[in-house]
């Protein structure tokens, strides 16, 4: 298994604070997406939470059944204590390896996890969400849109390259360019709903 797969590397990386995928606040395109949800009852999934500004928002907003996940255990113990006894009546904060978990959700989030796992892992991360989601579940969230310069985690792609490797499970429902990216991701994020197939 490559280093950066195993929970000592994400573990040493928030304890040196490095964590350059961090923008200490939610993610201004999935702030926009959640504020257009109406049904505060949906199950949602959000795999390889780190600090999960994403989490925090959805719980402040009155959503009552979020799920986080995270293989290093430091971000899992932050948000634990910065959601709070009433807030993790509504929000399940869960240390273990997505790849082993099991649910049944109507959205997963997708912020900065795809990006994060070696790229020979996409196609069993594409049949494990297709596992959790429930009938019509969707996957929502960003993705880069660029190959990065120096070598991965982050790991990049292209349009083409994501609808090849969604196309037999999911129907894209959207795939564009985010216009409210956060100043560090300018140009380089695309907001994605891929839909389950029945």
């Amino acid at each position: 298994m490559s280093d950066f797969l195993s929970a000592d590397y994400w573990e040493e990386r928030y304890k040196l604070h490095d964590t350059g995928w961090d923008m200490g606040e939610v993610s201004p395109p999935l702030k926009a997406y959640f504020d257009q949800l109406t049904n505060k009852d949906v199950a949602i999934l959000i795999p390889g939470c780190g600090n999960s500004y994403e989490a925090e928002y959805l719980v402040q907003q009155g959503f009552t059944k979020v799920t986080v996940i995270d293989i290093a255990e430091g971000p899992v113990e932050r948000l634990n204590k910065v959601l709070g006894e009433e807030g993790r009546k509504c929000c399940s904060v869960i240390h273990a390896d997505f790849f082993k978990h099991e649910g049944q959700y109507d959205i997963v989030v997708e912020q900065t996890f795809f990006c994060a796992l070696d790229p020979q892992l996409r196609k069993q991360y594409v049949e494990h969400m297709f596992t959790l989601l429930k009938p019509e579940g969707k996957i929502a969230g960003v993705m880069f849109k660029t190959h990065f310069e120096k070598p991965g985690p982050p790991f990049g792609g292209t349009q083409e390259e994501y609808l090849a490797l969604f196309k037999d499970k999911f129907f894209v429902h959207t795939m564009a360019g985010c216009y409210n990216s956060h100043e560090k991701r300018l140009g380089n994020e695309i907001f994605v709903i891929f839909k389950k197939l029945s």
